[in-house]
């Protein structure tokens, strides 16, 4: 399952996510915003589709804001998430592959429809490698998150 969220301001791509990942057989638990007129807070929504990542489920989330920044800075500081805020596939890709990236996080004013769902379909459908290398550094982001130094 994947949860998603966005702020007002990306009501709108959250819902062409929402129904491509219907249409391509994901579940989706939707964290909100529910309208594009109520002001709301990018942070409510980033904890509400966080935490179901963190307490296992959801085994991924996606989060909008206007430019993808703001989700992306409060998803990180919520214990057990490693959010990637990409604008491209290969970053994507990467975040996925090399950082075992939990969430990602775009911009609704930054890109357009097209890309948007290249970007996230990349991120889903790339696996972690699992290399050695990785996972080392993947676990000392971890040993950071718990205040442990390395």
């Amino acid at each position: 399952m994947v949860a998603i969220g966005s702020d007002h301001a990306a009501f709108g791509f959250k819902n062409i996510i929402a129904r491509y990942l219907r249409q391509t057989g994901r579940e989706v638990f939707d964290a909100g915003a529910f309208d594009s007129v109520t002001p709301a807070d990018y942070p409510d929504f980033a904890a509400a589709a966080c935490s179901r990542v963190a307490e296992g489920g959801c085994e991924k989330a996606i989060l909008v804001c206007g430019t993808g920044i703001g989700m992306s800075i409060a998803a990180n500081k919520i214990g057990g998430i490693r959010c990637a805020h990409c604008s491209d596939t290969y970053s994507a890709k990467m975040a996925r592959l090399h950082n075992d990236a939990n969430v990602l996080a775009v911009g609704e004013r930054v890109l357009g429809e097209g890309l948007l769902l290249e970007i996230v379909e990349a991120f889903l459908s790339t696996p972690f490698s699992g290399e050695e290398r990785h996972k080392r550094r993947v676990d000392k982001i971890t040993a950071l998150e718990r205040g442990d130094s390395l």
